[in-house]
Order: structure tokens, then sequence, then C-alpha cells
């Protein structure tokens, strides 16, 4: 999560906060799926980010 909302453009690397929209369109971004894939990814495997990539295959 992005502890600082003032400085979005550094997320917290090792977990995904899809509840937050500046948070989730860095990902979606950064991992080149829709929000809906990336909602289910984190839901399938929890929130941390390499836990994600692997589920994505990224």
């Amino acid at each position: 999560m992005i502890d600082d909302k003032n400085n979005a453009a550094s997320p917290d690397r090792d977990r995904i906060n899809v509840n937050e929209d500046y948070e989730l369109q860095y990902w979606i971004k950064a991992l080149g799926v829709s929000a809906e894939e990336l909602r289910a990814a984190v839901k399938a495997v929890g929130p941390t980010a390499a836990a994600v990539r692997r589920h994505l295959g990224k």
C-alpha cells in the first residue's frame, strides 16, 4: 500500500491495495492487466505483489 498519498508515484512494491484507485492504476499499468484481472488475482492469492505476479505469469 502507498502510505504517502501525496507521493502516488512510488507505491509499496510488496503489496497491492485494489481498494485505492491510484494503486489500482499503478498496478494495472505495471502488470499489463485489466482492473478485473488484477482484482481476481488478488482475491485468489492475496495482496502480495510477488504472489500476484506468479499467479498472472509476470
